[in-house]
This record gives structure tokens, sequence and C-alpha cells, in this order.
């Protein structure tokens, strides 16, 4: 299963384009977009189901309710289902404002479309159960192999008057484009940049109440109270507010088992190092955090920024985590030390192997590198063998490059828009080059590093000299190197560098006397420097 996504107009995002890997980061300055990518494409994900909408023969629905069985042929639907779903991607911006709590209009001109792989209906069976009063009448069911949609009324229509009302066309509407696109968009996860806050005040944050309770307060006696109760309240984002709601449910989501506890405990005793402990939830369903290798128990505002930064994840890993699953983190590397970050991209690449799909923001080259390592050590060669064995490497932590997606947000290049003579710049997002034998490059940090380096370098000694006169770099290395100069007039001197230890001969014409720079590491080889 791969997406494709492509953005306009959406935050700062001027146009981008993105694929999703098994695991797929997003790096890139402050202020450049990461998160209105990342917000985008979740909430399409989570609410895909309300803009689909799939025409179904009211015939149909007749024959459903007189004879109680129902069968569809889908291929009809799927041959149509582009049309379908960019027709849902049309209606999904007009939804943004409310996405991102902005004001009214502030999405007005953005565009968003998302494109999965080719649907193939036979490759998976599908099984939908609609309830009333929490009692099943109807069962949607396709076997693994068929492109056969059965429906099955499974109710008394004479016990149950006004059936017919239930039986409209969007909600047949809705189980047929389950059938079609449930297996071509993963479930998602959000774990979203405000975890740390809402870990404390998890309890408190209940944002429609509050809202209530304030315009209640504020509301005249002429006031109707029925439209404030149905009024819509939203003071944040709504990824935001599905992460709030997640971790104010953990007393009920802690009693459920994901599949990496049946299958792959070993993946949550790495995770609950990486923690320093675990969380229990008691009888009175108090949440607590245990450290490892003590008897005290610390609520969530006494633990570490570190243990409520990784709090809804190991909920999400320990009970709800499923195959197929987009697992997408705001800044994973949030209150982590850097050997942490390091042990966090390794579990990302175990779940990616196993079948969720991870997407991650991150400024962290900790992390960059960490994976960077992981595509590397994977490769059958002896030496690669030995380096992962001796620095402790799993095989399922390593990955392969074709696995991973990273891309840049920046300012660049826009395409030609229509009526335009030239072209401008705008924020997108650029795809890096992952190569198998290097790895990944991110400019962005390696250049921050590179600055950092230089300066610590010239604070401490880093660099040996400056040296501005050929016989100071004679006696330097008077043992090694033979230096010859020649002046000719006013020019710079030319000269002749001869490692006595190798016979090898640099000639260097024109030389400025400043700017020769001779590092520590360069005595082992001196004529380096100058090749």
């Amino acid at each position: 299963m791969s997406l494709t996504v492509r953005l306009k107009n959406i935050g700062i995002l001027k146009q981008a384009e993105f694929s999703l890997g098994d695991l797929t980061l997003i790096c890139g300055e402050n202020n450049t977009g990461k998160t209105y990518a990342t917000y985008a494409l979740y909430s399409f994900l989570e609410s895909w189901r309300k803009f689909i909408q799939i025409p179904v023969d009211h015939d149909q629905i007749s024959d459903l309710l007189t004879r109680g069985v129902l069968k569809i042929d889908l291929a009809p639907y799927v041959e149509k289902a582009n049309q379908v779903l960019a027709e849902a991607c049309q209606r999904y911006p007009e939804q943004l404002d409310k996405i991102f709590a902005a004001p009214e209009g502030t999405f007005h001109k953005s565009e968003f479309y998302i494109e999965p792989s080719t649907i193939h209906l036979q490759d998976h069976g599908f099984k939908n159960e609609t309830e009333i009063n929490q009692e099943p009448f109807l069962i949607a069911s396709k076997e693994e192999g068929s492109e056969e949609l059965v429906f099955t009324l499974v109710v008394d229509r004479k016990s149950s008057p006004g059936i017919e009302s239930i039986f409209a066309e969007d909600v047949m509407s809705r189980i047929i484009g389950n059938a079609i696109f449930s297996n071509s968009f993963p479930r998602p996860f959000i774990s979203s940049a405000e975890r740390t806050g809402v870990a404390i005040f998890r309890k408190e944050l209940n944002f429609a109440r509050n809202r209530l309770v304030e315009e209640m307060g504020q509301a005249d006696q002429k006031a109707d109270l029925r439209e404030l109760l149905f009024k819509a309240y939203q003071n944040y984002p709504e990824p935001v507010e599905d992460n709030v709601n997640f971790t104010r449910q953990l007393e009920d989501i802690g009693k459920r088992k994901s599949f990496i506890v049946k299958e792959y405990p070993e993946i949550l005793a790495d995770f609950a190092d990486i923690i320093g402990g675990e969380y229990v939830i008691t009888q009175n369903d108090q949440l607590y955090y245990l450290p490892k290798g003590t008897r005290r128990k610390l609520t969530m505002v006494e633990s570490s920024s570190a243990a409520r930064a990784l709090l809804d994840l190991s909920f999400y890993l320990n009970c709800i985590a499923e195959k197929g699953d987009l697992l997408m983190i705001d800044e994973p590397e949030l209150s982590l030390h850097p050997e942490n970050q390091r042990r966090i991209a390794r579990l990302f690449a175990q779940l990616a192997n196993l079948g969720v799909k991870v997407f991650i923001t991150t400024h962290s080259d900790y992390i960059v590198k960490e994976l960077n390592t992981l595509i590397m050590l994977n490769h059958d060669k002896p030496h690669l063998k030995r380096i992962a064995e001796e620095n402790g490497y799993q095989d399922n932590e390593l990955i392969n490059a074709d696995q991973v997606k990273l891309y840049i947000a920046k300012k660049a290049l826009m395409p030609l828009e229509e009526g335009e003579k030239r072209r401008k710049r705008g924020h997108t997002l650029i795809p890096a080059n992952i190569d198998p034998e290097l790895g990944i490059a991110v400019s962005s940090f390696d250049r921050t590093i590179d600055t950092m380096n230089t300066i610590q370098e010239e604070i401490v000694g880093g660099r040996v000299s400056f040296v501005n006169d050929i016989q100071i770099l004679q006696e330097m290395l008077v043992d090694r190197l033979q230096v010859r100069s020649e002046q000719h007039g006013q020019g710079r001197p030319s000269v002749e560098l001869t490692d006595l230890t190798s016979g090898t001969s640099v000639k260097i014409k024109g030389l400025p006397p400043d700017s020769i720079v001779i590092r520590a590491e360069d005595f082992e080889n001196p004529l380096a420097i100058f090749n």
C-alpha cells in the first residue's frame, strides 16, 4: 500500500508533493510547513469516509428490504473509484478551517489530493456490522478473492418499523465506500508536539465543556441554551484534540492488548528501557509512572518530561497498535537524551519492518544519522556484520533504503502557474536522495554541525596553526617535509613540498602565505592538505 499526497496553499506550504514509505520523515527549519503537511494528511486519513459519496440505486435498497439479502458486484464501482476519490478530495479542503481551528476562510484557496496505489479488491476480505441500539441489524461482507459484496438484513423488518429511513442512500454509500477504500488508507494515530502538556492536564482538558461553560457564563437571560449546547466548540486543531481525547481515555485503553504484546514483546522491552520504567493503571483507575529500580509511584506531574513525552506512544504500542497503521509523531525527539533519540530511531525501523508504517517530523540529527546507520549496515558484507554485532544492532532493526522516504521543508522555486511569467519562491517539500551505501544527507543539519565544529576546533586548537611563513612550515615538519620556495618579483611565492618518507612532491604556484592550514590529523600524511 503506497500513497502520494499533493498539497497546495495549505498554511505556509505553497505547493508540495510527497509519498509515504514504510518510514517517512519530514525535516526542515522551524516554520517551514512540516506540521501543516502532517495535520492535513492525518485529518484526511481520519475522516475520509465523510467525504466519499457513492450513488446507490434505490431499487437495490428496496430489494434488500424485501428479500433480506442483496448481492452487489463492486467492479463497476472500482472503475469509478478515481473519480469518487477526486470529488472527495475537493470536499475535504472545505473542512480545513475547522481542522486547523483557523478563522473562517483561511484555507479557501487550499487544495488537497491523495492517490492510493491500484485498488485490488480480491486481495482482501471485508466485513461491516451496523447496529441499532447496540443490536446488529445489517451485515455486509466480502470474501477474499471475490468482488461481490453481500448485504444481509438480520432483523425482522416488522419488528423494526421505520427501517426504510435507515437505509438511505448515504448509509449504503458509506458501506460500499468502506469496502472499496478501507484497504487503501491506513488507520492513523497521531502523537502531537503538545503531548508533554497533555500528559499533565489530560483530565482537565475537555475543550467542548470548558468553552460551553465560558459562553453560558457570558450569555444573557434571553440566550438560547439549546443553541449553545449544540454549537461546535473548538480551540485547537483536530489532531491535537484527538491526541488529548486519546490520553484522557488511557484508563479504558489500557485494558486492551496490541499484536505487539502478543507477537513482539522484545520490542516493548526495548521501549521500556528507553522510558526508564513503566506506566501502570491501578484498580482505582489512577495512572502512575514507575521508574526502573525503584518502588516509587509518580504521577504525571511528578514524572520527567521524557516520561510524559512517551506516554501516548507507550499506550499505542501496548494497547491498540495494528499492522497496517500509520503512526504519526511530531518531533519524537522531544525531551529525549541523544542516546534515546538513537534508540527511538531503531524502534521506528523495527515497527516499519513488522508492518506499522511510521511518519515523523524531526529536527534531530541523531535520529536521521541513526537511520543512516541502519540503512548502511543492511548489506551482506562481513565487515558490516561485524560492526553490527559489535555495536548491538539486531537484524530486525536494519532497514532498506527503498523503505525510507525523507523530505526537506524549505523555500524553493515553484512551477509556473497560469498567467505568471516568472517563477516564484515558496515553501515546499524537497525529496532527499537516499543512497543504499551512504544513507541520507540532510544539508541543513550538516551545515549547522559543520559550523559548530569549525568554531570549536578554532577555540580548542583543533587547527594547529595558520602558517604565515614557509620557514615555519618547514620547522614544524623538519623530519618529514622538505620545503623549497621561489620568489618571483613582488608576486606570491611558489612552493615545492616533498615528503621525505615517500619521495612524493607537490608544487604549488602563487601560494597565498596565509592559506596553509595544518590540522593535527594531517601529520600522518602532510601532503594530503595540498592535494
